[in-house]
């Protein structure tokens, strides 16, 4: 980023999204006299605050998949570095800047919707590979106006999981009465919410009552709740993310309204949320790619490198950044990366890569992505069962 614009962000924090110029790229990593080449690999989320659950994850499982990689046979090194952003758009454009200053050549995005929104066009204008692995927003990958052909998501989009949901409802919980309560201000939660709606009515699922709230109402759910279970709902739809959930099932419990509580991905992560009753959350369902009880080679062997590290199963976010750092090493194998790579050909190298190869991980097998950087993969349905996440049937 140009130093100018970096003294300007720094001093004004960020007074608009306008993009950075494009660069000549960083150069290659070191490579070494048996072919061996170190990639300066980069990202940022939230290490602090209260989406930090999510970040963690996402910076301990990367290393796990870095720490494999750099002790096996392949060429392709890592050296990786995450900064924090606090799930806010400023201190995204600022971590940015710093990892683009440090050398980035490919990158992680960022770990939330709003900060990655902020970040790229950045991204693009300086030609840096970018794969996030839960920002699920469009607004990462492409908008109405243009189209970001280097940025691409390991996660659902939105749009998918909202589609998704309706569709595992219209068939496995066709009997029910849905309520939906979301977020309007947040492009995460009102962006399931529309396709949701829109499957929902092609599907016949009996949608009864639509509650919205924002910031500054996210505290008290009780005229939400109380029109949910006025209007007979015995499912409520919860396209949120888990702080303002764990709030939901708790005055719901209050109120003694028990319906069935249905989350995407945004609910992974309320198991650990500190000071919350885990017992609220038993039977709650979440549409996911990843389940921890799964008993492929794959899975059992993330699960157990992450519980062994961190003394704790990975959520989803978890297994999406592990999933990405080895799409990454992957296509990097694929096109023979080499020392000397600009980063601006590399990127249009693994865009390329991308959009042509498949890819297996413990979120799916045979992933493909689309040339709007879209993942195509099959979602699961878990539902928290003792405290843990199960397979659903």
């Amino acid at each position: 980023m140009k130093k100018l614009l970096v003294v300007l962000l720094s001093v004004l924090c960020v007074l608009t999204l306008a993009g950075c110029g494009s660069k000549g790229g960083n150069e290659g990593g070191g490579e070494t006299g048996d072919g061996t080449v170190t990639v300066k690999l980069g990202g940022s989320g939230p290490l602090s605050g209260d989406a930090k659950v999510y970040g963690e994850a996402v910076r301990n499982a990367a290393q796990i998949a870095v720490d494999e990689i750099n002790a096996s046979d392949s060429k392709i090194k890592f050296e990786f570095r995450m900064e924090d952003d606090e799930a806010d758009g400023e201190k995204a454009v600022s971590a940015y800047s710093t990892l683009f200053d440090w050398g980035m050549q490919v990158s992680m995005f960022t770990v939330t919707s709003g900060s990655g929104a902020a970040v790229a066009s950045y991204y693009d204008e300086d030609k840096i590979f970018a794969i996030t692995p839960s920002g699920s927003s469009t607004a990462l990958v492409y908008t109405d106006a243009k189209n970001y052909p280097g940025n691409f998501q390991m996660c659902f989009t939105d749009p998918n999981q909202g589609v998704a949901s309706a569709d595992y409802m219209a068939t496995n919980f066709a009997d029910k009465v849905v309520a939906v309560i979301y977020k309007s201000d947040d492009v995460y939660s009102a962006g399931v919410f529309e396709k949701f709606k829109a499957e929902a009515a092609a599907k016949g699922v009996n949608v009864v009552y639509e509650g919205a709230f924002t910031d500054d109402s996210s505290t008290d759910f009780s005229t939400q709740l109380t029109a949910a279970k006025d209007a007979g709902a015995d499912l409520v739809f919860l396209p949120i993310y888990y702080q303002p959930a764990s709030t939901i099932l708790k005055q719901a419990n209050d109120m003694g309204y028990a319906p069935v509580f249905f989350g995407v991905d945004g609910m992974d992560g309320i198991l650990t949320l500190e000071g919350f009753d885990t017992s609220l959350a038993e039977g709650v369902y979440l549409l996911t790619p990843f389940a921890a009880d799964a008993t492929d080679e794959a899975t059992v062997h993330f699960v157990k490198a992450y519980q062994d590290k961190y003394g704790e199963t990975p959520n989803q976010f978890a297994a999406d950044a592990y999933d990405v750092v080895y799409a990454i090493k992957q296509a990097l194998e694929n096109i023979g990366y080499k020392e000397g790579y600009a980063t601006n050909g590399l990127c249009e190298a693994l865009t390329a890569e991308f959009t042509s190869m498949s890819f297996d991980g413990v979120t799916g097998l045979n992933m493909t992505w689309a040339e709007n950087g879209e993942v195509s993969k099959a979602p699961k349905a878990v539902v928290i069962t003792n405290g843990v996440y199960v397979s659903a049937n």
